[in-house]
């Protein structure tokens, strides 16, 4: 299935009309609960505040599970913490259930972590093929085409047997945990927030499927559910 493509002017746009959709998504759902895996990053960054700020009455939060696609192996306290960022921006200014909210504790020792990080998502995520099945997965776009924290030097957790696993950045060696490639391309839904020129070359190789695109862990990202692209028009601006 061909990703469905929506073009943004601006970063602050593109998570405008993602929360819209967002919302729309949760609220149409049949589910008792609505399972999504969230991204760290910039344009997230965007988004989380703009649903505090002014969809906080709108969103469904109910009935809403939060998760994460990766973590880096930090406290919550830390300023690297994607579940820290989430938490500062948005968990702490709306009215959501602490239950359901599920964060990697990069606190916690890494191999006992991904094991009961995994436990918690089969309990709790529906299964589908034999692996789990967000409602919606959020990813972001890295500059070396990374996504989620599947970098080009670690492909192989694409095909991966697990539902987590350790991964490390190729440069800094910082440890994180991430949904391995298997769990995000079981997935329902999965959207890509990209936005400004560093990724527009990445972003028209992808689309294009040309050779270089095949050592982009992101090329490899076809969810059996449907795939979205939620984009500003500077990373665009080279497929338009």
């Amino acid at each position: 299935m061909d990703p469905i493509i929506y073009t943004s002017p601006s970063p602050s746009e593109l998570a405008d009309r993602f929360a819209n959709q967002l919302i729309e998504w949760a609220k149409n759902s049949s589910e008792k609960a609505f399972h999504v895996a969230l991204s760290g990053g910039k344009t997230p960054s965007i988004f989380f505040s703009l649903l505090a700020k002014k969809y906080s009455t709108e969103v469904p939060w109910h009935k809403v599970h939060f998760w994460w696609g990766d973590e880096r192996m930090v406290g919550p306290d830390d300023a690297q913490s994607n579940y820290g960022e989430v938490y500062n921006l948005l968990f702490s200014k709306v009215n959501i259930q602490p239950e359901q909210i599920h964060r990697i504790r990069g606190e916690a020792e890494m191999e006992a972590e991904i094991t009961r990080y995994q436990q918690e998502i089969e309990n709790l995520v529906p299964t589908a093929n034999g692996w789990p099945k967000f409602d919606l997965i959020m990813l972001g776009l890295g500059d070396d085409g990374h996504t989620a924290s599947i970098f080009p030097n670690n492909l192989i957790l694409l095909e991966s047997d697990k539902t987590t696993a350790r991964a490390n950045h190729p440069i800094s060696g910082q440890l994180r945990i991430t949904l391995t490639g298997k769990v995000l391309n079981n997935a329902k839904r999965v959207v890509f927030l990209a936005t400004g020129e560093s990724k527009a070359n990445i972003y028209k190789s992808i689309m294009q499927h040309d050779q270089v695109s095949q050592t982009y862990p992101a090329s490899y990202i076809q969810p059996t559910g449907e795939l979205y692209w939620f984009i500003d028009e500077a990373c665009a601006g080279k497929v338009l």
